[in-house]
């Protein structure tokens, strides 16, 4: 329906039978004394009734709450006979400007309900936008209406939900700041996800033919490769979700060419299944040395290899995501970097004599990887911090002090969503400045509560940060700074294993 049928369309009137009932049954008439309107309880009977019928025969009507903005101030300041006087001319002007099919109601207070019959929400605002403007030049702009709007389509939406929709799309209009009209928008159907790639890899053409014919039957995209080479070839050039990959073949073998997708950077996080009809632990363990992610045997089970096939791609998306979040996380780290004009490479720097430290311990895979990512995100905290008192060229005041100090914590809560995959990275960002006889910050943790990966970061910070330039203080030569980290290793604050390492790295090269 449009606009045009709204304004010139004059149907009958809303059902004499209802109006009928409603007044024999409560011995009252269904007009609101003041407004000349239809009163609450009559909007909600036909409200109920128009719902009924566009269910029954398919049609639509559209809901629209009318507010009269800031009307409680200017009966405050205009008094109680004024605030009615305009609470009736409007209600007259919205009559005039609604077809004899449509209902008008005091919903409540100086909130005007209409039940726009046979209309969609799009086509009744330019009639509630002229009922605005209408509002507006009548009072000139002393007073003036907000409209929500919500939409029946013939759906399940109870008569709840539908003034619900209404009254959130008018407190939008509020919010937008008043005088405006606004519709409840429907969420929007998520659109069709996009079909995943497959690449099926077999030298023999009547399984890639069959393989090729299952999948695409289960609505995912497929490219083939009848030999390695040429898989290696299409993995380079296009984007994969998947792979099942033919163990037996001429040339490169199946156990080659993964070993070749799982050792790129690139490549390692697609998943690998390998289809073969060898049955014996030997082929299988040499799948597992390769890194396969399964095993699928030939002919492949339709209903194993579908939910194999979904699970595996779902882990590479959930990797993904991941992935993608870790990387922002490493740019807003090296962003916060470039703040502070004296600590360029301070992030690699510490990231990487840490990690030197780390192996020459014989940390654990779990500690190497803390260090590693808990080096590169120490100072992302740093995001929070002034760049005036970043670059300050003098010592810090003792407010300047607390906010720099505040930053181990806001790095630990800025990364704190990704847990489980950063792991005790975590402890690093947040305790890089714990010292083992308590004196450090944020936490005032020691002895064993401060962990091994932490003190290495502690140490590898510190030492950076007296070997290069900074505000107050040239830097100092490496003999300088060893003796000053052993001095406070005899205080009691940092790890002397630490030192001791450190100090060995630097005989051997190797820092």
């Amino acid at each position: 329906m449009t606009s045009m049928d709204l304004d010139n369309g004059r149907a009958e009137a809303p059902d004499l039978n209802i109006r009928q009932e409603y007044e024999v049954q409560l011995s009252t008439s269904c007009i609101d004394a003041l407004t000349g309107l239809a009163n609450h309880g009559f909007f909600q009977l036909t409200l109920e009734r128009e719902i009924h019928r566009s269910r029954r025969y398919g049609g639509t009507f559209t809901l629209a709450l009318i507010d009269i903005d800031l009307f409680s101030l200017y009966n405050k300041e205009n008094g109680i006979l004024a605030g009615d006087r305009a609470l009736k001319s409007i209600a007259g002007l919205i009559q005039e400007n609604i077809r004899q099919s449509d209902l008008a109601a005091r919903y409540a207070g100086d909130v005007i309900a209409l039940i726009l019959t046979r209309s969609s929400p799009d086509s009744c605002m330019p009639v509630v936008e002229r009922i605005r403007k209408a509002v507006e030049k009548m009072f000139c702009g002393k007073l003036t209406v907000s409209t929500g709007l919500s939409g029946f389509f013939g759906d399940s939406d109870q008569k709840e939900n539908l003034v619900e929709q209404a009254c959130e799309a008018l407190i939008q209009s509020k919010i937008k700041g008043k005088n405006r009209s606004s519709y409840f928008e429907r969420e929007h159907q998520p659109e069709k996800a996009e079909k995943s790639t497959i690449l099926v890899v077999d030298d023999n053409h009547i399984n890639l033919v069959m393989t090729q014919t299952l999948l695409e039957s289960l609505d995912y995209d497929v490219i083939t490769a009848d030999n390695g080479e040429e898989a290696l070839n299409l993995i380079a050039k296009k984007d994969i979700d998947l792979i099942l990959l033919d163990i037996v073949m001429p040339g490169m073998d199946g156990y080659e060419v993964c070993r070749r997708i799982k050792g790129s950077e690139a490549t390692r996080m697609i998943p690998v299944i390998m289809l073969t009809s060898l049955d014996d632990n030997e082929a299988r363990i040499q799948g597992i040395e390769a890194g396969t992610d399964d095993f699928i045997s030939k002919p492949p089970n339709q209903p194993a290899l579908t939910a194999r096939i979904k699970s595996l791609i779902n882990v590479k998306s959930l990797n993904q995501s991941l992935t993608s979040i870790e990387n922002v996380l490493f740019s807003l780290a090296n962003a916060v970097e470039a703040k502070d004009v004296y600590t360029q490479g301070h992030v690699q720097r510490v990231a990487n004599l840490a990690l030197s430290l780390g192996k020459r311990m014989e940390l654990s895979k779990k500690e190497i990887k803390a260090i590693r990512f808990g080096g590169w995100l120490h100072d992302i905290g740093k995001i929070g911090t002034p760049v005036d008192i970043l670059n300050k060229t003098g010592p810090l005041n003792t407010k300047e002090w607390e906010i720099m100090r505040q930053h181990p914590e806001v790095g630990y809560k800025i990364c704190l969503p990704l847990k489980s995959n950063l792991g005790h990275a975590l402890d690093v960002i947040r305790h890089h400045h714990e010292k083992l006889d308590g004196s450090g910050y944020p936490d005032g943790i020691k002895d064993t509560e401060v962990s091994q990966a932490a003190r290495i970061m502690a140490v590898a910070d510190i030492y950076d940060a007296l070997v290069t330039d900074r505000p107050y203080r040239k830097a100092l030569i490496r003999e300088t700074a060893l003796e000053i980290l052993w001095q406070e290793a005899a205080k009691g604050k940092l790890d002397k294993d630490v030192i001791f390492h450190l100090s060995q790295l630097f005989k051997e090269g190797k820092a």
